[in-house]
């Protein structure tokens, strides 16, 4: 499964960021300055999450409509089935297609607060393949959608979900990019599985840098993610130091990505936390930087 570079004349690999929208100033200025920190490394495309349940949506249609307009970053949107019905997600699509937008990351999204399971909207998209095909009636947009290498919390089995990623790749989806995993062995036996079943695109690894071990605990459980002993290990002890954390998260995500490059794998989405200085050092270290990219060995 490759899908070419940012450079088309290159077999380097290549890299894409995810932002979530700042809820304050103080934040907003986080966020733009960790945007222009990592402009260098010249992301095949930025995306920008939407809330739980929707619940950030103006913020990050004007995020991204920002970022597209005052940087040279590729940028998508994300949308997600959660609290609108089609014609009002149409219409969200309708206007990023005429602002210039071109790519949806297209999601079934979370269950609003207070709501223990998702239900699909009165007249919305029901789920993340709806979206897709509905996204695609729309405009020819690129289309990136989830997957998950240790399965979905709420899939009926692991068949199952991957039934699931086949519908919304068959619907039109362009990429899968992963949750977050720490497990590579994980990541690639779920890849051959989707090859095994048919499912033809891109499935890109979705990298994690940690240096709240705790909060990435909370994270994992909520998605099904596995956290290694290593990692406990690695972090134990380090409550009151976020220099060190810092250091050690690097190192971990530096030694994943290294590993997967190894192993052929060409692409890499980093959950940046609108943070720039871990995804900047994990990139340059193993030669994901644009300056450094190099084929995989």
């Amino acid at each position: 499964m490759t899908e070419p570079s940012a450079d088309a004349t290159s077999d380097a690999p290549w890299v894409s960021l995810e932002f979530f929208p700042p809820k304050t100033e103080k934040m907003e200025k986080t966020l733009w300055s960790s945007i222009k920190r990592l402009i260098p490394l010249k992301p095949k495309f930025v995306s920008v999450t939407y809330g739980a349940g929707g619940t950030t949506r103006e913020r990050t249609h004007n995020t991204v409509r920002r970022i597209q307009g005052e940087t040279p970053l590729a940028t998508a949107a994300h949308l997600t089935c959660v609290g609108a019905n089609r014609a009002e997600v149409d219409q969200v699509a309708k206007a990023y297609w005429d602002s210039g937008i071109r790519h949806v990351v297209a999601l079934r999204g979370d269950p609003p607060d207070g709501e223990a399971r998702y239900q699909p909207h009165d007249g919305g998209y029901a789920y993340a393949a709806d979206l897709v095909a509905g996204l695609k009636r729309v405009a020819d947009f690129e289309i990136s959608v989830a997957a998950y290498p240790e399965v979905h919390p709420e899939a009926a089995s692991a068949d199952a979900d991957l039934d699931v990623l086949k519908a919304k790749v068959d619907a039109g989806a362009t990429r899968a990019i992963t949750q977050f995993f720490f497990d590579n062995d994980k990541y690639l036996r779920f890849v051959d599985r989707a090859t095994a079943a048919g499912i033809d695109v891109p499935v890109v690894p979705g990298i994690m840098p940690v240096t709240n071990f705790t909060s990435v605990v909370q994270f994992a459980d909520q998605c099904g993610a596995a956290i290694p002993p290593s990692m406990a290990d690695a972090f134990a002890g380090l409550e009151d130091d976020p220099e060190t954390r810092r250091q050690v998260a690097s190192d971990l995500a530096a030694v994943q990505c290294q590993e997967l490059l190894d192993r052929g794998i060409k692409f890499f989405h980093f959950y940046t936390l609108n943070r720039a200085e871990l995804t900047f050092a994990i990139c340059h270290s193993v030669g994901l930087a644009a300056d450094r990219r190099r084929a995989p060995r």
